[in-house]
């Protein structure tokens, strides 16, 4: 199954004008209160610059309460950069489900094989050579240099800017133009040298537990004293404007679980793209005026060949992405007319091999709620398949 997405707008405003800088109390404060306050994370144990490159990875797109037990699994299977570097992308993926954003799962360990092949197995320490990796983009570049080996870099992330925003008043929507330049040169004024990777992390902490992206805990924050929003406006956390989004879009798709004796019928998605690499059940996007149940079938006949005299409607699952959420139409197929197409990303596999394979959080969904109902011997009536004609239609873009 393949999926579409779509991408954001970004709204646009006008910054105001102000004082460029902060005061230079600021950063000594901070790190007082952070040194008081920091939360007991997993990848804050040390200074391992593998650990807190696995933790920037993840962080990129889940937030830091989800995240602890997807790195604490992640670092217990691959505990060094050499050790990811060998393995293969499947065990990978397959340590990663759960956390979403695939992608980041693969980049990672390209980049491992890197590190080893050109870096002796250590990581660069500079901000350019970090940048060259895969999946390291300028953010976290910034954060593994400035807190792994104290690089005088601001590192600037989704709470760090809502941060520094309100400190200096900047009310236009953070992807504005020539924003995060602005936020950098001002946290660069008061960047403590002894502890820049302190300091940035101090600055994300601060935007996760006390400066929120709604009702900003202002009466404790120990740096109010430095922030204009608190002072200028009735309501500080008016900043920073949010951009206009699009809503999201959904797609409606079909998928067949079929089922031969205690097996079922998996694929594995192409490794580029969205969910690369990661198994599923056959299935696709609903065309406009085309029936789910005949979706499926003709999903599973064009994806793999197979036909199924006996379907069965099991329920839909829904479930959300990013940019857009799909609402998944679940048929159990049985009693084949004719076999599928088998090979190295197709394959029968029982519940348990099913277990040890990497799969998106939506057939996850499929599995619990419906594994019940898609064995082979389900007590009660089976409703035989309603006799339809078959109904030639132009292949869309599925989704799932």
């Amino acid at each position: 199954m393949r999926f579409v997405s779509h991408p954001g707008a970004v709204a646009r405003g006008r910054s105001s004008t102000g004082a460029e800088r902060l005061p230079a109390r600021l950063g000594p404060e901070l790190l007082r209160w952070f040194d008081r306050h920091r939360r007991p994370l997993p990848w804050r144990r040390d200074r391992d610059p593998y650990r807190i490159w696995v933790a920037e990875t993840l962080l990129q797109q889940t937030r830091v309460a989800q995240a602890a037990p997807y790195f604490e699994r992640f670092v217990a299977r691959f505990p060094s950069v050499r050790t990811l570097a060998r393995a293969r992308e499947g065990e990978v993926l397959k340590s990663w489900e759960g956390a979403g954003y695939y992608a980041r799962a693969r980049r990672l360990r390209h980049a491992a094989r890197i590190v080893v092949g050109e870096h002796g197995g250590r990581l660069p320490r500079t901000v350019e050579a970090l940048e060259q990796l895969p999946g390291v983009g300028p953010y976290t570049a910034r954060a593994i240099a400035s807190l792994a080996f104290d690089r005088p870099v601001v590192a600037l992330e989704a709470n760090g800017l809502r941060v520094a925003a309100r400190w200096v008043r900047e009310q236009r929507p953070l992807a504005s133009a020539g924003v995060r330049p602005r936020l950098e040169r001002v946290l660069a004024s008061v960047l403590p040298s002894g502890r820049p990777g302190s300091f940035n992390e101090a600055v994300m902490e601060l935007g996760e537990t006390v400066c929120r992206p709604r009702a900003p805990r202002c009466p404790v924050c120990p740096v109010a004293f430095a922030c204009r929003a608190r002072r200028e406006l009735a309501d500080p956390g008016a900043i920073p404007r949010s951009a206009t989004r699009p809503p999201r879009p959904r797609v409606r798709a079909a998928v067949a679980v079929v089922v031969l004796g205690d097996r079922w019928l998996v694929q594995r998605r192409p490794p580029g793209g969205l969910l690369g690499g990661l198994w599923e059940f056959p299935g696709g996007r609903i065309e406009t005026g085309e029936d789910p149940r005949d979706a499926a079938r003709r999903e599973l006949s064009e994806e793999t060949g197979a036909k199924a005299r006996r379907w069965r409607a099991l329920g839909i699952v829904r479930h959300a992405y990013s940019h857009f959420s799909v609402e998944l139409h679940v048929f159990r197929a049985t009693d084949l007319q004719a076999p599928p197409r088998l090979g190295a990303a197709r394959r029968w596999v029982t519940r348990e091999e099913l277990a040890r394979l990497p799969i998106p959080r939506a057939t996850q969904k499929i599995v619990e709620r419906f594994a019940a109902g898609t064995g082979p011997d389900v007590t009660g009536a089976r409703r035989p398949a309603r006799p339809r004609a078959r109904r030639r239609r132009p292949r869309g873009t599925p989704g799932a």
